[in-house]
């Protein structure tokens, strides 16, 4: 039988004490010395010291002092000492301290009584006990209410005791008279806990009596009251109507614990409308007015947790969730938008969307330093109400239009993100999108957003003053050509003057020239571009922002440019009817391209433009000296129908993630069911009707069926012995969360007793045991269940090692059986989830664990591989199928999934066929901490050859 702890005292490790200066400094009469000795005395018993020699020092020279601190650690030390020998009796010398105990209880100082009825509850010696039960129930009349309430408690520990009813026979009665005559709120919650432990009946009787006055009851007596309702309607649901009553009414108490527990009763109790939308509605008024941000997060839980069973009572309540985003906490704001998001409908959509752009106004002027992850946020919940009502998007798209230009990149790309997405689905936008974002172009200055926008231009300025106004706005933004000029010395340029060239190209004349300070220089009167150094020319100051970027080496971006003013060239053409127009268009575009190319090239720019860039300006500059019908509809229509394919089927896979959520179990054709408008309904109130229907709904579809498989449970048991060991044992773990419950069953095969049988265990990994190990006694050819706890810590496989050691009455010499390792599974730890491409990409370069593995495997398929690594790993493919398809003898895509800790695991699989068939190539894992990549590496190189 495991032993349970009572006590719990910090125990800092030192040097630790001698049982003889112990007992010398007992001995003596310093008062100081004594508390100090008592003290180190309790911690060596807390430590699994026995020292037994201490205990008549202590009964001769510490029972008989008067100071209330060694009084109250005589008491701890009394209770920490093993009272009973080997068989189970109680050990003679217990005797000496029973009158000890009995003169406390009568003691004169209440202080003394109290510290006493508390340690008996503690006892569970019932020879110890019963001497002293006269004096226990005359303390419960006594004057002070401390003495009162430990008195009570002192009672009800006696009472469970296994001849406790025997002690006490009339405790239920005593108690319940108490009960009523009692004015000491905290002895009345005792006597009401003593009534609820014991005698049930009785406590649902006077609780049923003072139905009027619980609302008055003071707090710890009504979360009594909620426990009592809880355990009876576990008993009996059919009467649990008249308990939800009781429940409503406490609702309007003055402690939030109350309201909070209420809530969280009515919501297991009940499934009437009325019930959990008097829960859900307590849930928010508390969200609003408790200021901790662990009680919001924990509020928050609840809500969502009413959102998945209850979705249609929590749309109402969608306002009173947002009015959480008022706290500057970001976890808050990020899970109160979670859980709005999931409850916007027709009706509520406008409201909801009012409310979010007041709190993007907010972020412009408040200096929070969170505010640009803060707007983010706000934009992409945004960017997610218009996809789904698609009729709003026109009320913000021009306010996040603001925010192109925002400092904050990631809130800056997501705004351009969503334009390119709005434009596309509401086309009645579409002018007034492009108007604006040809205005505010020239204020987006990060080299990430730029793309999105020209993109964004070129497809879709399509009228002839769109057109002309974009190529215009990419001329300006871009500046005055070249992008640099060569000089052939560096001059001073407030006193450099231009030189008409000589009419001879080939000879430099040079002379030298007094400057306005009085030095001279060497001025040359040739041309002065072919011979001379690069210098950046900078441009006038309306240029900005394509023309930064380009100095700085982003050539990407120039390749973006040169394919968008390609395809407003070639739309020119078809609205334009002026053939000198457009080729003075083109000419322009070409030198733009051109220029882009030198700059690539020049010694002036901070790298060299990469090949693919370079390749791409190329194409687009022979494609507008050869222009044909066949390229005009690749460039102006094939790109737009692959960018609307995309959005198709991200709508598609959102709706079927949808539909997997909302499936619903189904009941068996025999189960059975009741009528409700064949019952009778006398006597019940409108919300006992409610909560009748919703049981037999959930009855009808099969919500009250339990779907735990005994099989699954086989699978969780482990051999830790051979079967021709002297003790067989196996080993059943449950993992939940941040515990693992291990029951072992340990079997005794020979014919002796084994005695001081001991399970020991050790763990590697971030586990850490929790209890001490004890030592039983196990008789022939019978078996015992030994439990075990362990904590968690963190996503890591875990090993627990170990071996059961015992001793035989033949032999004294202690036998070992060495025991199986347990290793516990990361897959119990990660769950799948989604994350945007950007925040992949993002946590992507930030984690710091990589974990890279060769791919060695039987499977020759490619999608086959990746759907077995998925199965292994237990984790979500982030890129759509659409991406995968196809034959094409190559494979990439991104895994996601999300520890109970809160870690993120990122996996990237890139696959190739090989001639003969094989597919090589590497997984890349990427996290935050060690453990959760070099596990998750363990388990696809395990599992990636195609085992089960």
């Amino acid at each position: 039988m495991d032993k349970s702890s009572t006590l719990l005292v910090h125990y800092d490790k030192g040097t630790p004490a001698v049982a003889n200066e112990i007992k010398e400094a007992l001995e003596g009469n310093d008062v100081e010395a004594k508390v100090d000795a008592m003290k180190k005395a309790v911690m060596l018993l807390l430590n699994g010291e026995t020292i037994p020699q201490l205990f008549i020092t202590i009964i001769r020279y510490v029972l008989t002092s008067e100071d209330h601190t060694i009084q109250k650690l005589l008491l701890l030390y009394l209770e920490l000492i093993e009272k009973t020998d080997s068989k189970g009796k109680v050990l003679p010398e217990m005797i000496l301290i029973c009158q000890n105990l009995r003169n406390n209880l009568q003691h004169p100082n209440e202080y003394i009584r109290g510290v006493t009825l508390r340690f008996l509850c503690r006892l569970k010696e019932t020879e110890i006990v019963e001497p002293l039960t006269p004096s226990v129930l005359q303390n419960l009349e006594h004057r002070h209410p401390f003495v009162r309430r430990n008195a009570i408690l002192a009672i009800m520990s006696i009472y469970k005791l296994p001849q406790g009813e025997q002690l006490f026979v009339d405790a239920p009665e005593m108690i319940e008279k108490v009960l009523s005559t009692e004015q000491d709120p905290s002895a009345k919650r005792n006597a009401f806990l003593m009534l609820f432990t014991c005698a049930e009946e009785r406590a649902v009787n006077y609780l049923l009596s003072n139905v009027d006055k619980v609302s008055d009851w003071n707090e710890s007596l009504q979360m009594v009251v909620l426990e009592l309702i809880r355990s009876v309607c576990k008993t009996k649901p059919s009467e649990k109507g008249k308990y939800i009553k009781i429940i409503i009414s406490l609702l309007s108490a003055t402690s939030s614990a109350v309201i909070y527990e209420c809530a969280g009763t009515l919501v297991s109790l009940s499934s009437a409308p009325t019930a959990i939308r008097a829960a859900a509605d307590t849930y928010c008024k508390l969200l609003s007015s408790q200021s901790d941000n662990n009680v919001k997060l924990i509020l928050l839980d609840r809500l969502n947790e009413l959102k998945t069973l209850h979705r249609d009572i929590m749309v109402e309540l969608i306002i009173d969730v947002l009015r959480a985003l008022s706290s500057p906490n970001l976890d808050i704001r990020r899970k109160t938008l979670d859980i709005a998001l999931d409850l916007i409908t027709h009706h509520n959509i406008n409201e909801v969307v009012q409310m979010l752009k007041k709190e993007v106004v907010k972020t412009q002027s408040g200096e929070l330093e969170k505010n640009g992850e803060y707007r983010q946020m706000l934009i992409q919940a945004i960017h997610a109400c218009a996809v789904k009502f698609p009729e709003v998007a026109s009320t913000v798209v021009h306010l996040l239009m603001d925010f192109l230009g925002d400092s904050n990149v990631a809130s800056a790309l997501d705004v351009a993100v969503f334009v390119r997405e709005i434009i596309e689905t509401n086309p009645k936008l579409r002018v007034s999108i492009i108007t604006r974002l040809l205005d505010t172009f020239y204020q987006i200055r990060a080299g990430k957003v730029c793309p999105c926008a020209l993109w964004i231009i070129g497809e879709y300025c399509l009228s002839l003053s769109e057109v002309e106004s974009g190529i215009s706005t990419i001329k300006q933004c871009l500046g005055e050509l070249p992008f640099y000029s060569v000089s052939e010395e560096s001059e001073p340029t407030e006193t450099s003057k231009k030189i008409q060239p000589t009419s001879s190209a080939m000879v430099s004349s040079r002379k030298p020239v007094i400057l306005a300070d009085g030095t001279y220089a060497t001025q040359s009167a040739a041309s002065e571009t072919t011979f001379s150094s690069p210098t950046v020319v900078q441009g006038s100051l309306t240029s900005g922002n394509l023309r930064a970027l380009l100095l700085t080496g982003d050539f990407f971006l120039g390749a973006v440019v040169a394919c968008t003013l390609t395809k407003l060239v070639l739309r020119l053409e078809e609205v334009q009817s002026s053939k000198t127009e457009v080729n003075k268009t083109v000419s322009e575009a070409l030198l733009i391209m051109v220029s882009m190319l030198q700059l690539g090239q020049s010694p002036v720019s901070p790298h060299p433009i990469d090949n693919d860039s370079y390749e791409r300006i190329v194409l687009c500059i022979k494609l507008l000296c050869h222009r044909n019908d066949e390229m005009k509809r690749i460039w102006l229509e094939t790109c737009r129908q692959s960018f609307v394919k995309m959005i198709s089927e991200k709508q598609l896979r959102e709706m079927e993630e949808l539909k997997a959520k909302t499936q619903t179990t189904h009941a068996q054709p025999d189960d059975l069911i009741d009528f409700f408008h064949l019952k009778s309904r006398k006597g019940m109130s409108q919300l006992e009707l409610e909560d009748q229907v919703q049981d037999d709904l959930k009855r009808a579809t099969g919500e009250f069926t339990k779907d735990e498989n005994d099989a699954n449970k086989l699978n969780r048991i482990l051999q830790l012995t051979g079967f021709s060991d002297p003790v067989y044992a196996e080993a059943y773990v449950t993992v939940h969360h941040y515990d693992i419950a291990l029951e072992v069953t340990v079997l005794n095969r020979t014919k002796a007793t084994l005695q001081n049988l001991c399970l020991e265990l050790a763990t590697m990994g971030d586990l850490k045991l929790v209890e001490r190990p004890q030592n039983y006694s196990l008789a022939p050819e019978t078996s015992m269940q030994i439990k075990a706890n362990i904590k968690v810590s963190s996503t890591e496989t875990g090993v627990i090692f170990g071996n059961i050691v015992y001793e035989t009455s033949n032999v004294m010499e202690r036998n070992v059986v060495v025991l199986n390792d347990i290793h516990i599974d990361i897959m119990d730890y990660i769950s799948p989830a989604v994350c945007s491409e950007v925040a992949f990409r993002t946590m992507w370069a930030e984690f710091e664990w990589e974990n890279k593995v060769a791919v060695n495997t039987t499977i020759q398929n490619e999608r086959e591989f990746l759907d077995h690594i998925i199965k292994s790993t237990n984790m979500k493919c982030l890129t759509a199928p659409s991406a995968i398809e196809g034959e094409c003898g190559f494979l990439a895509a991104n895994l996601y999934a999300k520890s109970v800790f809160g870690e993120d695991a990122l996996v990237n699989v890139s696959i190739e066929k090989q001639t003969d068939g094989a597919l090589s190539g590497y997984i890349r894992i990427r996290s935050k901490t060690q453990g959760i990549a070099l596990s998750l590496g363990d388990k696809i190189t395990l599992k990636q050859k195609g085992s089960s």
